[in-house]
């Protein structure tokens, strides 16, 4: 049996030797890099953490201590350490999760994959031990250096450090990186922690000066008292840790087992909140990652493991339509500029920065600094466009409501990977925006379906300045052109089939990508001799008049998204109609209101019935029951 099939829990760990431990740490590197790369997952990260992993589960009792990783795409090599070796469905249906997760094992807190909220949650915890008098259970925080640019985190940390009886360690992962280089002050902060290792030689230095210069022994101490001063704060920063009351360890080489071990026994033996800051890695051991600068491997699709190139290369997506199309509008309008949350690359504004530098602000995972900047810079004359992924708009929810909005702020949110991601679980599926964003008075949203409409929307957004706008759009490869076969009003018609002699009696609304899936219902409604109309709004908030006033002509209004079907843009328009006194029925396909697991996107659609067959089947149903024309069947479509 190789090491890593000898590990079954923890425990198994501290009978290793140092040899062993050191083949152990190489045989889970070659483990994820064969088993990530036939699956997907967070790659880098997991490499980087490998020795940190195991020492802590050799220090701490888990689950009786609790781990909580911050975030949660660092706890692969924590999933082998308690059990869970099976990584051959990774991020599929049955298999494991990419983060941790409640239901696969006990050592896990929370699934976490929202950043800078480990430390909150183990102060929490901690508290809680405190007050059942458990004095003998610790409780162990891994966050990145990345995930410390969170406002949250700081949050956590001002208030840890009033528990100082509390038995909290704060494992600091710090490899310079977060999607891509950490940034800001305490990027600074911790980059001098890295590299003070001067302090003693120049502090005798000093003193070897001072003995020289004959200088009367007051002023001797006095000099020597103020230059260990200025040393210590320009080559032992740990001040501000120590300064918020936390007991600091380190800088540590976090992929020195021993090492690890002998920081984490001191901040265990500590009976208080401590700090123990590692220096790790990320992509360690793999050749590709460690030597690739744009952190193409910190989550990656099924790649070549020899080579890190991707199996099948992507086809032109979402993003790179955005990337190219923000990067021309940037050139005809010099008050564009560009704000993102530590994810430069993934959310397409790498091509913006490498052409207007000075007008990209990349402010670290601080999703409510970036909005409520925009905000200020919106004020002050410029047009910010903020690039995040869908689901992380939620934590900047208040910002958007009470800081754009509330002061009709001309600011763009473009929303990457909304609708359903699927592989990456409930925490990242983009479905929860559109509900969200109905609420917000002023806010206009727009939902393009191809990419044609994309570079329309975005150029139409950028172009209000008395609120926020917002352009949505999926994850993955662009689809095939959807031209529009006419207008009505504002509203692009896809497709018009008469049936039997009749008018068109069923409106398909198709809402951004899901467009498609309605001119594919459509035409199955067609092969039944049911007429319809199909109509993409465009811009689906507020509810075009137009789209109310076209959904009054039918019998039938049939809308398809890829949001929340109970408060979203079928709910919508469903309030619109009966505001206006049209009594139509209103079915709506979309996204049910619960947390969804991971699978992938194909499995959800065809789960939650959004394929365009399952669309025509509910229609058809429904235009049967209204040519039945019982009191029963009209009631249930709401006439």
């Amino acid at each position: 049996m190789s090491q890593l099939e000898r590990i079954r829990r923890p425990a198994d760990l501290r009978r290793l030797s140092r040899a062993e431990l050191g083949a152990l740490a190489e045989e889970m590197r070659t483990f994820l890099v064969e088993k990530v790369s036939r699956t997907g997952g967070h790659l880098g990260p997991n490499l980087g953490v490998v020795e940190l992993t195991i020492a802590l589960h050799r220090v701490f009792e888990s689950p009786r201590d609790r781990l909580v990783f911050d975030t949660g795409h660092q706890a692969y090599v924590h999933k082998l350490l308690t059990g869970r070796q099976d990584f051959s469905d990774l991020r599929r249906r049955g298999g494991l999760s990419g983060y941790p997760s409640r239901t696969e094992s006990d050592h896990d807190v929370v699934e976490n994959s929202h950043a800078s909220t480990a430390l909150s949650w183990a102060d929490g915890i901690a508290k809680a031990h405190e007050l059942a008098g458990l004095r003998d259970r610790h409780v162990v925080a891994v966050i990145g250096d990345g995930a410390l640019t969170g406002g949250m985190a700081w949050e956590a940390l001002n208030n840890i450090a009033e528990g100082q009886d509390r038995r909290l360690v704060i494992v600091v992962n710090d490899n310079g990186r977060s999607y891509a280089p950490t940034i800001g002050g305490l990027a600074h902060h911790l980059n001098a922690l890295r590299t003070a290792r001067g302090y003693e030689k120049v502090l005798g230095w000093g003193k070897r000066t001072l003995q020289a210069s004959g200088a009367p022994g007051r002023v001797a101490y006095d000099a020597l008292h103020g230059l260990k001063k200025g040393v210590k704060d320009v080559l032992a920063p740990q001040g501000l840790f120590e300064d918020l009351g936390l007991k600091y360890i380190g800088p540590v080489n976090g992929h020195d087992i021993p090492a690890m071990e002998f920081a984490l026994h001191r901040a265990k033996a500590f009976g208080g909140p401590v700090i123990v800051h590692a220096i790790t890695e990320k992509g360690r051991g793999y050749v590709p990652a460690e030597s690739d600068v744009a952190d193409r491997f910190h989550a990656v699709g099924v790649i070549h493991p020899e080579t890190g190139l991707p199996v099948a290369p992507s086809r032109f997506g979402w993003t790179s339509v955005f990337a190219e199309e923000i990067v021309e509008i940037a050139r005809q309008r010099s008050d564009i500029v560009a704000v993102t949350a530590a994810m430069l690359a993934p959310v397409g504004l790498a091509p913006f920065a490498e052409e207007f530098g000075e007008r990209v602000f990349d402010v670290g995972i601080a999703e409510q600094h970036a909005i409520t900047s925009a905000a200020g810079m919106a004020f002050a004359g410029l047009h910010p466009v903020v690039a995040l992924y869908a689901t992380f708009l939620n934590r900047g929810y208040d910002q958007l409501l009470m800081d754009v909005a509330l002061h009709r702020a001309g600011v763009t949110f473009v929303l990457d990977r909304a609708g359903l991601t699927g592989d990456d679980g409930a925490s990242h599926n983009g479905m929860w925006d559109m509900a969200l964003l109905r609420s917000v008075p002023g806010l206009r949203l727009a939902a393009p379906r191809d990419e044609a409409t994309l570079r329309a929307e975005l150029r139409e957004a950028v172009a209000v300045e008395d609120g926020p706008t917002v352009v949505r759009y999926p994850k993955g490869a662009l689809p095939e052109p959807l031209p529009a076969v006419g207008k009505e009003g504002t509203l692009d018609v896809l497709a018009r089939h008469m049936a039997d002699g009749e008018d068109a009696r069923v409106l398909l609304v198709g809402v951004g990508a899901m467009a498609g899936t309605a001119v594919e219902a459509a035409t199955a409604l067609a092969a039944q001799g049911i007429g319809s109309t199909v109509v993409d709004p465009r811009w689906v908030l507020p509810v075009p008049p137009d789209l109310t006033a076209l959904a009054a002509t039918h019998d039938l209004v049939v809308v398809v998204e890829d949001g929340l079907a109970t408060a979203g843009i079928g709910s919508a328009l469903r309030d619109a109609l009966a505001e206006a006194g049209h009594a139509v029925g209103v079915q709506v396909h979309g996204i049910p209101h619960a947390f969804l697991e991971h699978a992938t996107r194909a499995q959800l659609v065809e789960d939650f019935h959004l394929r365009g067959q399952d669309v025509a089947r509910d229609a058809a149903a429904a235009v049967a029951a209204l040519r039945a024309g019982t009191p029963e069947h009209r009631a249930a479509l709401g006439r």
